[in-house]
């Protein structure tokens, strides 16, 4: 049953790592493989980042999808300490990570990354009691703000 939730968590950060390249890779036009006639009109609120900021975000939410994937992989081996480490390293909310929201104009998105943030620190807490199925519910709820943000937001 463990490994049944693991790996399904696993598919789910795959598909939010697909699904945040495939959005880059289309939406920049540099591999030529634009499908205009086949394109669904993107709903997401577009924060008009710069085209350098937005490559910084998205390489932070990359980090965070690696973060997220060694962290279920520590979880596999019962290594809760690492773990726990990494959500609160690159999960948390930094002095730096909270310096970097609080620049953004948009008050919800700004409000979403604090909170998503702060929830990485709540899981590596969490992950320090070496209880799978409290950990694997702190994961969701840390997951629960990607899949808002990701649904509403848009680089």
């Amino acid at each position: 049953m463990k490994n049944s939730v693991i790996l399904i968590c696993v598919l789910c950060f795959i598909g939010l790592a697909v699904n945040s390249y495939s959005e880059n890779t289309l939406n920049d036009g540099s591999h030529g493989m634009r499908h205009e006639t086949h394109s669904v009109k993107d709903e997401r609120i577009s924060l008009g980042l710069s085209p350098a900021m937005k490559q910084h975000q998205l390489a932070n939410m990359r980090n965070h999808v690696e973060a997220v994937q060694s962290i279920i992989g520590l979880l596999s081996e019962g290594a809760f300490d690492k773990a726990s480490h990494i959500a609160s390293s690159q999960l948390g909310l930094t002095e730096e990570m909270e310096k970097m929201c609080n620049n953004f104009e948009n008050e919800n998105f700004k409000n979403l990354g604090l909170a998503f943030h702060k929830s990485g620190d709540a899981l590596g807490a969490t992950l320090k009691t070496k209880d799978l199925t409290k950990s694997l519910g702190a994961l969701h709820t840390t997951m629960s703000y990607c899949v808002q943000c990701h649904a509403t937001f848009r680089q």
